[in-house]
């Protein structure tokens, strides 16, 4: 079982880790493809915003034959018409509409950009520029990636005699956030990649953690029937060898010791009844039936009646219970059978798992804390490890203590006393150190 669970689990996470990788290449691949798409998109849109402004130029030409008028007329003809350039006619604003139309005709709406147009006739700079071209020009220069920068000459082919009017003009697009705007774009693919992928790997985690909580259920189980077969195997021995010595005729004529073995019998059969209803009580145990039946109880009268219960079984095991009852308030709304069992339980557990040599110290005291009464149940017992901690209310588990039978029971008084508290309103708690004890802390809130 062991070998099929590993297998199981490397096979799952070699599949999860290789999915993982072909989605991490699909994405990838496919941010390549979108940026190749992004930038023949953004050569298109520069080519119809280059070939607008080249026509809205052209119309601004004036179409004066040069060659039929007087040699010096010519020259005041071209000083009073003057180069016609795009700055004249249009504002950066203009500019920047007709770009950003652009590329929202073309699918690349919220692309950022900064432009300027620049002329043979003005070395002093552009023309007209964006506010942070120079900015975004100089960092398009130093990274390719992320910028976009295009140089589109603003002019046709003029006849000769509208040349002298058309100055040489160029665009500057500098296209920046390519990678964000990538990115954007596919960020749907994006997230329900990831959406997936988590969706995947928590399906793993359930599967192997049910796979767990099944082999430790199954394990528990088979502790259980082994336990419970060997608690009940007991006192039916105990029965049969009774049984036989009765038909000894020794025995039949001898009052005393028939009475001794009845008693015998009685005794086993007594305790094997006990077992076979501490079984039933907790596979009918109905939490709702107890909160129907709850009365008004005094926790300090309750803890008198454990403390008679516990006298003989104290005294066998030379064991020293001291009672601390410094609660000011202790009434209490609970079970009248129920409430009783949830802490003589904890009292029980500590007789039960006492060290062999030492003498069993018991503490059980109460106090009040705001509006509850909390009921402390010490020991100095075998005590717990971390990992027993942390299991000890589960039904059905036992701390291990060397040997498998030297403490009786099925592993259902703890989970029974965990249901109680809670059926009750209250909290239980457990610290515990190996080898130095337990400390159980029950808080039960007053009536």
């Amino acid at each position: 079982m062991k070998r099929i669970f590993g297998l199981i689990t490397v096979l799952t996470t070699i599949s999860l880790i290789g999915i993982i990788v072909i989605q991490y290449s699909w994405l990838k691949n496919v941010i390549t493809i979108k940026n190749e798409q992004i930038a023949n998109k953004v050569e298109m849109v520069e080519f119809e915003v280059v070939e607008s402004l080249v026509e809205e130029k052209m119309k601004f030409a004036p179409n004066i034959p040069l060659d039929v008028l007087p040699k010096g007329a010519q020259d005041h003809v071209l000083e009073f018409f003057g180069p016609q350039t795009i700055a004249e006619h249009f504002s950066v604003k203009d500019i920047q509409q007709k770009i950003a139309k652009a590329f929202e005709a073309n699918g690349l709406k919220g692309a950022k950009f900064e432009f300027a147009v620049l002329s043979n006739a003005n070395n002093m700079g552009p023309e007209l520029a964006s506010p942070d071209y120079l900015k975004y020009y100089e960092e398009g220069m130093k990274d390719s990636v992320n910028y976009l920068l295009h140089v589109w000459p603003l002019m046709t082919l003029p006849d000769e005699e509208s040349r002298p009017y058309m100055p040489q003009e160029k665009l500057v697009l500098v296209i920046y956030d390519i990678q964000g705007f990538v990115l954007k774009s596919v960020s749907w693919m994006i997230l329900f990649a990831i959406l997936f992928t988590l969706i995947i790997i928590a399906a793993f985690y359930l599967t192997i953690r049910t796979i767990l909580t099944q082999k430790k259920l199954s394990e528990m189980k088979t502790d259980f029937i082994n336990n419970m077969t060997h608690e009940l195997r007991t006192p039916l021995a105990t029965i049969s060898i009774a049984v036989d010595t009765l038909k000894n005729e020794k025995i039949i004529g001898n009052r005393e010791q028939l009475l001794s073995i009845g008693q015998i019998i009685k005794t086993e059969n007594s305790r094997m009844n006990t077992q076979v209803e501490q079984i039933l009580q907790a596979a009918q145990l109905d939490v709702n039936q107890v909160l129907k039946d709850m009365k008004d109880l005094q926790v300090h009268e309750v803890l008198k009646k454990i403390e008679i219960k516990f006298a003989l079984q104290a005294e066998e095991k030379n064991a020293t219970i001291n009672y601390e009852l410094g609660a000011q308030k202790d009434g209490v709304s609970g079970h009248p059978v129920h409430f009783i069992n949830m802490l003589s339980n904890l009292v029980d557990n500590a007789l039960k798992y006492c060290k062999e040599e030492v003498p069993p110290v018991i503490s059980v005291s109460t106090y009040n804390d705001k509006n509850q009464i909390v009921v402390v149940v010490k020991d100095n017992g075998l005590g717990m490890s971390k990992d027993t901690m942390s299991k000890i209310f589960d039904k059905f588990y036992r701390a291990h203590t060397g040997d498998v039978h030297n403490v009786k029971g099925f592993g259902l008084g703890l989970n029974y006393t965990k249901k109680m508290v809670e059926a009750h309103h209250g909290t239980i708690e457990v610290n515990s150190s190996l080898g130095v004890g337990s400390t159980f802390t029950v808080r039960l809130p007053l009536r």
